[in-house]
This record gives C-alpha cells, sequence and structure tokens, in this order.
C-alpha cells in the first residue's frame, strides 16, 4: 500500500492538473498547494519517478504516469465516497465532511469503499458535485461552468463547488446556493460584484467567489 504522503501526493498532482487543464504541473504549484518548501516536493518528486509512478523533469514539472493516475483515482474515489457516506449515513453538513474524509481516505480499504459505494446506491457525485470516479479508475467529465461566465437573467442550476473550504461552503448554504440550488444573476453592478437572485432572495457575491460555483 502507498504511504499516505504518496497519495497525497498524486491526489495534489491531479487536481492541480484539472484546475490549470495542463499536464505537466510545476514543482512551484505543488508546493504552494500542499504548504510545503519546493526542496521537499522535489525530493518526493524523484521517489514518485522512481516507483514508476510519475515522470519528472528538473525546471519543467511532472506528469503522472497510467499506474500514478489509477492509484490517484482510487484516493479521490475513496474520499468522495466518504464524504456522501458521512453526510448520507450520519447526517453530517456538507461543510464538515472533506476534512474527515482527509483523515479517513488512507485507512479504509478499496473492498470497504466498494460495500459503501452499492450501499449508496452508486452515486455519481460527492455532497460538493464533484464526480466520483468509478471502481476501474474512469471519471465522468463534468460539463459546467462558473457561476462568475454565467449570461445574466439566464437560469441556472448550482452543480459543484470546487472551493470545500468550511467557511465558504456555510457562506453558499447561508446564501440558498447548495447543490442543485437554481436562480438567475442580475445585470453586473459598476462594483464588480455579482448579485444572484435564487429562492432565498438576492445574495451578492464577489466574482472570485461566484468562480468557484459551477452551474449549468
Amino acid at each position: 500500500m502507498a504511504s499516505l504522503t504518496v497519495e497525497n501526493y498524486l491526489k495534489t498532482i491531479v487536481h492541480l492538473a484539472g484546475e490549470h487543464e495542463a499536464e505537466t504541473i510545476a514543482t512551484g504549484q505543488i508546493a504552494a498547494a500542499l504548504g510545503v518548501s519546493p526542496g521537499t516536493v522535489t525530493s518526493m518528486l524523484k521517489t514518485l519517478a522512481d516507483s514508476g509512478l510519475a515522470t519528472y523533469t528538473p525546471y519543467e514539472g511532472v506528469h503522472l504516469t497510467a499506474s500514478g493516475e489509477r492509484l490517484a483515482m482510487r484516493v479521490i474515489r475513496r474520499h468522495r465516497l466518504i464524504e456522501l457516506f458521512l453526510v448520507q449515513t450520519l447526517g453530517l453538513s456538507w461543510d464538515e465532511v472533506h476534512d474527515e474524509a482527509e483523515n479517513m481516505e488512507h485507512a479504509v480499504s478499496d473492498w470497504l469503499v466498494d460495500r459503501i459505494d452499492a450501499q449508496l446506491g452508486f452515486p455519481s457525485v460527492d455532497p460538493h458535485g464533484e464526480p466520483i470516479p468509478a471502481s476501474d479508475g474512469s471519471i465522468a467529465a463534468p460539463s459546467d461552468g462558473p457561476l462568475a461566465d454565467h449570461p445574466p437573467g439566464v437560469p441556472f442550476r448550482v452543480t459543484r463547488v470546487v472551493d470545500q473550504s468550511p467557511e465558504f461552503l456555510r457562506k453558499l448554504s447561508d446564501a440558498g446556493l447548495e447543490i442543485g440550488a437554481e436562480g438567475r444573476l442580475a445585470p453586473p453592478s459598476t462594483e464588480g460584484a455579482l448579485v444572484v437572485q435564487v429562492d432565498a432572495g438576492r445574495r451578492t457575491l464577489s466574482a472570485d467567489e461566484a468562480s468557484r460555483v459551477m452551474v449549468e
């Protein structure tokens, strides 16, 4: 079994690759995401390369091999299914499950995760709308886009939230912008803030906040 540190690096590389729409991720990006020094990242990337999980080129960056990608997807699958289990079975809210799943994802077996998947009815997304990888590592590509880019006046439905910090999720809950919420954007204001009309009323988000909410 891969170590907790190896699994965290692989998962982080996958997330950064999706966020930046790039195959190769720079050392500095990983260091910033994990809150460690670039030297620490370089040492781990060499370890991943020696293990056949990644291809690392100094001063260029790293990309995962097929083996590294499969292992990363296994970790992401565990994380997202655990989050959904905590919400649906234990009644935790969507802003309480991320850190708990971070702790549990390295301890549960793939067998138990498959049982959780079956118990939940083979769900396609986690509590934040993120797609759950299948047991074979495949994952559906989201077709949504940022609320910040959505045309004013056109109805939308919240499908996914890419920032899972508890404070941000609680703000969205207070604004009535949880997964499945529907609404419209008002015309842009001169201050640059976005006014959202939902069932809970009119709510204001900054452009940065709206860029972290995905809609269709």
